[in-house]
């Protein structure tokens, strides 16, 4: 037996007992309301027609648009392929600057500064605002005096993995708070304040979620979560990767989605985003305060210590940021879409029991809980057999005994569609097995 046998063995006989061992699809075909998906790795070439896809998080369907793939292919031509250095030294370019200028202007902040990719964006951001810091600093006598300055940091217990491994990079303390419970938050913030270590070392607050939770579909309260971090001088996060594009009715996110409720919602502190969702490119990106992006090129590592992403697809990010501001139509049909599966959904039966009581979703991604793992492999399976492509979720994505099927939905997506789709669900998971 190799050494690497030693690392790699005992784990995947696990994973594949416990029905969590991953595979991965071939789609022959760009990201569209339809794909092309290979049978199997051995024959590429024989494909299944026409599947619908309920899994993708290219929610206004964007990727395949022919006259944004025409501008991405005009911006290649025009500055190549790569950028060839960091954006720091030789790479930023001209679609840089625009495309952060435009993600501010369309988010309502100040600034703007992009990332190689969402992840990056969020371990970035947290690593570099709640690392230690260590200065010295004069009293009113003149005496210089070592301050400590460390980071508290309250996490939604259902925060995306890369919110979770920046708080982890930054080594400061985290303390999880029940998922969307604002009492639950309070309460250990008061706890935290209560117990400050001794007067030489500051303390920093940062309160950090989702904005639409990956899994569930659900939104953060943003307005309350503002309210207790003006009332305990913390600094607010949000991730607002599954809500730019979907939430509010121009698709500018959480603070619009409340304020059209007529709720008063101001931005949160600092946002995270992605392009690579809703605005169907690939990056990340960071809005706020023009100090705190100062702040970041100069801190966030994982902006510093890497390539810059291509000027291309910077400038295919902001062709695609422009068309949505000018067809506020393809959010409100996400928006409607989004009403008509999760009726048809109830009506057809494929809502389980234990989730009879959820409220109708205000994101487009819609979760079918359905709890055993091995129970939503073959749900998935059948579904994938009748040329619906839903994915099973499950552990540790998802807590054991909490796997489903994820739908998420494009702008796209016909109301025939849907509903067949919800007819099709419903007849998987009522079928005795």
């Amino acid at each position: 037996m190799s050494i690497l046998n030693d690392f790699t063995d005992d784990v995947l006989q696990g994973m594949q007992e416990a029905h969590t061992y991953r595979t991965m699809r071939l789609l022959e075909s760009p990201e569209a309301s339809h794909v092309q998906i290979a049978a199997g790795a051995q024959n590429a070439s024989d494909t299944v027609k026409s599947t619908l896809l309920l899994a993708s998080n290219s929610y206004l369907d964007l990727c395949n648009e022919p006259s944004l793939k025409k501008a991405a292919a005009d911006a290649v031509l025009k500055w190549g392929t790569g950028s060839g250095g960091a954006r720091l030294t030789t790479g930023n370019k001209t679609p840089h600057e625009e495309l952060e200028s435009a993600l501010a202007n369309f988010k309502g902040e100040e600034a703007a500064i992009t990332f190689g990719t969402g992840y990056m964006a969020n371990v970035g951001v947290i690593s570099a605002l709640c690392s230690k810091q260590v200065y010295e600093r004069q009293d009113e006598n003149g005496i210089p005096s070592k301050i400590i300055s460390e980071c508290i940091v309250f996490s939604d217990e259902l925060n995306h993995a890369s919110i979770i491994d920046g708080i982890r990079l930054s080594k400061a303390k985290c303390i999880v708070y029940k998922h969307n419970d604002m009492a639950d938050l309070q309460q250990v913030i008061s706890e935290a304040r209560a117990a400050q270590p001794y007067e030489k070392v500051a303390t920093r607050l940062l309160i950090v979620t989702d904005a639409v939770f990956s899994m569930d579909g659900d939104l953060a309260d943003l307005p309350k979560l503002q309210k207790i971090a003006k009332e305990n001088n913390c600094l607010l996060m949000i991730d607002e990767a599954h809500a730019t594009g979907v939430i509010g009715k121009t698709g500018r996110g959480l603070a619009e989605h409340f304020n059209d409720m007529g709720i008063p919602c101001e931005h949160a502190d600092v946002t995270v985003g992605t392009l690579s969702k809703a605005i169907g490119c690939e990056g990340g990106f960071v809005v706020g305060k023009q100090k705190l992006i100062d702040f970041l090129r100069n801190k966030a590592r994982s902006f510093i210590f890497t390539t810059a992403m291509s000027p291309a697809m910077a400038q295919a990010a902001a062709n695609n940021l422009k068309f949505i501001e000018n067809h506020p139509e393809r959010v409100l049909q996400l928006q409607e879409n989004v009403k008509i599966f999760w009726d048809a959904l109830q009506k057809a039966g494929a809502i389980p029991d234990s989730n009879q009581s959820a409220i109708a979703p205000q994101s487009a991604i819609i979760p079918i809980i359905i709890g055993d793992e091995a129970a939503a492999l073959r749900a998935s399976a059948e579904l994938l057999e009748k040329g619906i492509l839903i994915p099973a979720i499950r552990y540790p994505t998802v807590a054991k005994g909490q796997a489903r099927l994820r739908a998420s939905l494009m702008a796209t997506h016909t109301k025939e569609e849907l509903q067949d789709a919800a007819t099709a669900i419903a007849a998987v998971l009522t079928r005795p097995h």
